[in-house]
């Protein structure tokens, strides 16, 4: 149902990247589908929400996750918000116990961050528009001004999108080149003419060392190649699909709050 990651195995810290399996859902739903944006029955995806939240020891209006739109915006939580009133953003950080904060996945990168010592966290979720547009630094950022150090916080990336599924047009091999003339390496030639293999993960885990995070731990596991585990959208659009279910993939620290 859950994958961890050691970097975050912290006192006071829960977290997991959710699979696609152990919820009630069906169809090109089943079964953990947390994506409330998705076409699924409301009541499935309420129940399978309420099921990581139990997994993460909190209640089910404190497992959150905001309107993601592939920007640099990152939302602070201090109070929990209703379903339909979800801010836009594609990071949360939070210094409040008791809160799951999240993001929801099916190809591009989650990526769930914590400093134990000055017990801040953070969930990202970065596909190539987002990594671009700078989600990583902004949330380190953001956890700094909640009074972490970059040099404490510990990150781990989930499952995503591998190099060897993820081919990319010139379009957006030009727009890396231009706007981050370091990207080149993460790039290699493809079958097809003008195309490339992107590395989703191995750019994310560069722009957060780039922001001054030490420990960096990636999961490493491809959403698109194991659809028994993993939602893929990618995958879902190559089959014609017509929707597709979300992972949620959220943090936590420990201890009660009011809300």
């Amino acid at each position: 149902m859950m994958i961890q990651a050691q970097t975050l195995a912290l006192p006071g810290v829960r977290h997991a990247f959710f699979t696609r399996q152990g919820g009630v859902s069906g169809g090109l739903y089943a079964s953990l589908n947390g994506g409330i944006g998705s076409r699924d029955s409301a009541a499935n995806v309420a129940e399978n929400r309420a099921r990581m939240a139990a997994a993460l020891a909190v209640e089910p209006h404190c497992l959150l996750t905001a309107h993601q739109v592939h920007s640099p915006h990152v939302v602070v939580v201090a109070a929990p918000w209703a379903p339909e009133s979800r801010p836009r953003g594609d990071a949360m950080v939070t210094s409040t116990p008791g809160f799951a904060i999240g993001v929801t996945t099916a190809d591009c990168g989650p990526i769930l961050l914590a400093d134990p010592q000055a017990r801040v966290i953070g969930a990202a979720h970065a596909g190539w528009r987002g990594a671009l547009a700078g989600i990583l630094e902004a949330t380190v950022a953001a956890m700094e001004r909640l009074g972490a150090e970059r040099s404490r916080i510990r990150a781990a990336l989930g499952p995503m999108v591998r190099q060897s599924n993820y081919e990319v047009g010139h379009d957006l091999i030009a727009r890396f080149a231009t706007e981050d003339p370091t990207s080149e390496r993460f790039f290699v030639p493809a079958s097809r003419s003008g195309h490339a293999l992107f590395d989703l993960a191995a750019y994310i885990a560069a722009q957060l060392h780039r922001a001054g995070v030490r420990e960096v731990e990636d999961v490493r596991l491809c959403t698109y190649a194991n659809p028994a585990r993993f939602f893929s959208f990618r995958r879902s659009t190559h089959r014609a699909e017509a929707d597709y279910g979300r992972h949620i993939n959220a943090i936590a620290l420990t201890g009660a709050n009011s809300a």
